[in-house]
């Protein structure tokens, strides 16, 4: 397993893999995962957490039935762009997982993803005993359509040919 950029991404997502979004929380792990084109995110049932070996038991199972190349994790880094406890349990699980799978992981800024996830829910009417089963899964899919969105715009920047480089974007490595 490795820790990779975004920049690599691509080249673990042949053969038909698909990539999967992750967002850690306390109690569940919320997950989407990207259509074989790359332009949609779709949450998947949260995974309600255990303990670590059955949580990487059921998430690993998840990822393979799904086909996926590679795994896109919300790093919660603080607004002052800090990263607190939140982030480094993020670090810890990956390095964990390090240890189950081959699968390659890409940290992605995930500031207000849970935000904008419960404001969406709740333009689409749903109550507050249902955003709390689906707001995890949600801010996954949330994720997981920013780094598809970054795919596409890498992929774009390399057609414009801007200066032989694609534009600008986030630092995603560890």
């Amino acid at each position: 397993m490795a820790i990779i950029t975004i920049e690599q991404l691509p080249a673990w997502l042949a053969d038909g893999r698909t990539l999967a979004g992750l967002d850690l929380g306390d109690k569940t792990i919320g997950v989407a995962v990207s259509d074989r084109g790359f332009a949609f995110a779709h949450p998947r049932p949260v995974i309600m957490r255990k303990k670590f070996s059955l949580d990487a038991a059921v998430l690993l199972a998840l990822l393979k039935k799904e086909n996926v190349g590679a795994v896109a994790i919300g790093l919660p880094i603080n607004m002052d762009g800090s990263e607190g406890p939140r982030a480094q349990k993020s670090r810890a699980f990956v390095r964990n997982m390090a240890q189950l799978s081959d699968l390659p992981f890409v940290f992605w800024d995930e500031r207000l993803s849970t935000v904008a996830a419960e404001r969406t829910l709740i333009e689409m009417d749903f109550s507050r005993a249902k955003r709390a089963g689906k707001i995890d899964s949600a801010a996954a899919a949330f994720i997981l359509q920013g780094v598809l969105d970054r795919l596409q715009s890498l992929d774009s920047g390399d057609r414009r040919e801007l200066g032989g480089q694609a534009g600008p974007g986030p630092t995603d490595a560890a």
